[in-house]
C-alpha cells in the first residue's frame, strides 16, 4: 500500500522537517487531490506546530519512551497550538529543558502565539531569556526549602532588580561575568581521548579529541548528536577500555593490541591515563525513606561512631549498631526507622504520615537519651546542613562533606531528608558532593596516586536557578582542579562560557547534524559564528565577574 508511490513505513522514518518538505512537494490531481485535500492540510499544520516548538529533528516513528522530558512536554505544547482554544490557563514546568538558546526563541514565539489567542500562560522557569520575555514575574524565596515559600517580589524585570531580597533580581541586574577563573590552556599534543569515525545514530563518522584534565562542554542545537557522542559513544567506549585495564588478562590483551569492542566508533585512543569512568545523572539516590543525604554521602557512619564514644553510650554498652535506623535495637519499632508510616488508601495513592511513636525521630527513647553537645542523634537528622556545618566543625570527617553540601547550594536540606523527596537536580549535586569528598580522600592518602576519573554529566543545570548554576560551575572546576576530566553536555551559556574546551556539534539537528562545527575554547566558538557561538558572544562580552 503506497501513497504518492511511497509506503507509510518509509514516511514514518522521516524527520518532521523532511516530512514537511515531502508534503509541500506533493503534486496531486483528480481523485487523489479530492481525497487528500483536508487530510494534507491537517498534516501540514500539525507538522508546522512540531517545528514551531523546536522538534523538527524528531522522526515520526520515534518511540515515546526514548523522548526526554522536555521533548514530551513540547509535543503536548504542539498539540495545544493546534487546538485553537481560547480562555485556557496553561501551566508549564520548565519548557526550555533540553533546548539550545536558538531553539528557545522558537519556543518563546510559540508561547506568545498561545497568549495572543486569549490564553493565560503560567511558566515555572529558570531560563533568563524566558524570564525577560515574561509580562509579569512572581519571585518566590528568598531561599530554598524551609527558607523559601514567601513572595519576595513581583512585577517587571526592573522591579525585581530593585528588590534587594530577590536573588533572581540580583542576577538579572548583574549577570555572571566570565571566566570565573583563568582557563586551562589545551596545547597541541596534550593528553586527550581521541574518538575515530564516530558514526552512531546521526553522527557522520566524525573524529573528536576530548582533552583530559579539562572542563569540556559538548554543545549544539537540540538533536545535533550531543548525547550520542558523549554518552553512547565516549562514555560507553572508555568504560569498556577502563574495565579491560582492570584485569590481568585485559592488560595482556591491550599489550598485544587486542582492545575491548568500541561502541559507535571505529577507534579510541588516549584512554590509558583514565582509571575510572562515572556518569553523574539525575536519577534518584534512593527509593526508600531510610535513604538520605547523610547515608548516601557516607558521613553517617562517622556520626554513629561519634555517639558511640560518648560516656552515656559507653555506660549503656551501646555500639555503633545501636545508632542505625536501618536495623538493630536502637530504631523506633513503630516505623522501623523510617520516621513515617504508610497508610494504604485502597483505590487512592498511599499516604505517608509522621510516626506517632517517635514523631519522625526514627529512634526509640533509649537511643535518643544519648546526646553529644546537647543533641540526640534524632536531632542531628533534623538539622539543616548549614547548622550541621557549625555543629560538627571540630570533626573534619563530618564537617568536610557538610561544607561541600553547603558549597553546592544544598545548605537548606536536612541530613535525614528522605531521598525520594529530592529533586533530580538535588540528587545530582549530592552525587557530585560524594565525588568531591573522594577527591579529598584520595589526596590525603600518602603514597597513593589519586585515580583519574572521567565524569560525564548530561545537562546538570536542569532545574537550577542562576545562583545555583554559579555554585555548580565552581564544583565542576574543583573536580578538574583535583586532577579529573569533566565532560558536560550543556545548553546553559554560563557553563559553556566557563569550559576550557568546547565541542560544538551541528550545524542543525537530526540528519542536518552529527558533525563537529568547531572545537576549541569558547572564544573560538564565538569566532566560528555557529548557532552556539552567536548565543555565547554577549555572555563572553561581560568581562570579569563581580559575584
Amino acid at each position: 500500500m503506497t501513497f504518492a508511490e511511497r509506503p507509510i513505513g518509509e514516511i514514518a522514518r522521516l524527520s518532521v522537517h523532511e516530512t514537511r518538505a515531502w508534503v509541500d512537494g506533493l503534486q496531486l490531481t483528480g481523485r487523489d487531490a479530492d481525497i487528500a485535500r483536508d487530510v494534507v492540510s491537517e498534516i501540514r499544520s500539525r507538522l508546522e506546530f512540531l517545528a514551531d516548538v523546536g522538534l523538527g529533528y524528531l522522526t515520526l516513528d520515534r518511540a515515546a519512551p526514548t523522548l526526554s522530558g522536555g521533548e514530551a512536554q513540547r509535543i503536548r505544547l504542539a498539540a495545544q497550538l493546534g487546538s485553537n482554544l481560547q480562555g485556557v490557563c496553561y501551566v508549564l514546568d520548565e519548557p526550555t529543558i533540553g533546548l539550545h538558546p536558538r531553539d528557545n526563541g522558537i519556543l518563546l514565539g510559540a508561547l506568545a502565539r498561545l497568549g495572543d489567542k486569549g490564553n493565560t500562560l503560567v511558566v515555572v522557569e529558570h531560563d533568563e531569556d524566558t524570564i525577560r520575555r515574561a509580562d509579569h514575574l512572581i519571585d518566590i524565596g528568598p531561599g530554598a526549602g524551609q527558607r523559601g515559600g514567601t513572595l519576595v517580589a513581583q512585577g517587571s524585570v526592573a522591579e525585581l532588580s530593585r528588590q534587594p531580597d530577590s536573588v533572581t533580581g540580583r542576577f538579572l541586574a548583574t549577570p555572571l561575568r566570565h571566566p570565573l577563573q583563568p582557563r586551562r590552556a589545551v596545547a597541541n599534543g596534550a593528553p586527550a581521548l581521541r574518538l575515530e569515525g564516530a558514526a552512531l545514530h546521526n553522527l557522520q563518522r566524525i573524529d573528536v579529541a576530548v582533552p583530559l584534565q579539562r572542563l569540556v562542554a559538548v554543545t549544539g542545537v537540540s538533536g545535533s548528536g550531543k548525547s550520542t557522542l558523549a554518552r553512547d559513544v565516549l562514555l560507553a567506549s572508555v568504560s569498556a577500555a577502563v574495565a579491560q585495564k582492570q584485569t590481568r588478562a585485559g592488560r595482556d590483551a591491550l599489550a598485544s593490541g587486542r582492545h575491548a569492542a568500541w561502541t559507535g566508533c571505529a577507534g579510541l585512543a588516549g584512554f590509558e591515563p583514565v582509571d575510572r569512568v562515572l556518569e553523574v545523572d539525575q536519577t534518584p539516590i534512593g527509593k526508600t525513606p531510610r535513604s538520605c543525604p547523610a547515608t548516601y554521602i557516607g558521613f553517617w557512619d562517622a556520626i554513629r561512631r561519634l555517639y558511640t564514644e560518648t560516656l552515656e553510650a559507653k555506660a549503656r554498652g551501646y555500639g555503633a549498631a545501636r545508632f542505625s535506623f536501618n536495623t538493630g535495637e536502637g530504631r523506633c519499632p513503630g516505623c522501623e526507622g523510617q520516621g513515617v508510616k504508610t497508610i494504604a488508601m485502597s483505590f487512592l495513592p498511599d499516604v505517608k504520615v509522621p510516626c506517632d511513636a517517635c514523631h519522625g525521630a526514627r529512634f526509640n527513647p533509649e537511643t535518643l537519651a544519648v546526646t553529644w553537645r546537647g543533641k540526640s542523634i534524632g536531632d542531628v537528622l533534623r538539622m539543616e546542613v548549614d547548622e550541621a556545618v557549625d555543629f560538627f566543625t571540630s570533626m573534619p570527617a563530618i564537617a568536610h562533606p557538610l561544607q561541600l553540601l553547603k558549597d553546592v547550594g544544598l545548605g537548606y536540606l536536612t541530613l535525614g531528608q528522605p531521598s525520594p523527596t529530592l529533586s533530580g537536580g538535588e540528587a545530582q549535586r549530592i552525587k557530585l558532593v560524594t565525588e568531591l569528598s573522594k577527591v579529598r580522600d584520595d589526596v590525603t592518602r600518602r603514597g597513593q596516586k589519586a585515580p583519574h576519573t572521567l565524569y560525564v554529566l548530561d545537562e546538570p543545570t536542569v532545574g537550577l536557578h542562576m545562583a545555583d548554576v554559579q555554585k555548580l560551575i565552581r564544583v565542576l572546576h574543583r573536580l578538574v582542579d583535583g586532577g579529573h576530566s569533566v565532560v558536560v553536555i550543556e545548553h546553559d551559556l554560563d557553563v559553556i562560557a566557563e569550559a576550557d574546551w568546547v565541542i560544538d556539534l551541528g550545524p542543525e539537528g537530526g540528519a542536518g547534524g552529527g558533525r563537529v562545527v568547531v572545537a576549541g575554547p569558547p572564544e573560538a566558538v564565538v569566532a566560528a559564528g555557529s548557532h552556539t557561538g552567536r548565543a555565547l558572544a554577549p555572555v563572553l562580552g561581560r568581562g570579569a565577574s563581580p559575584h
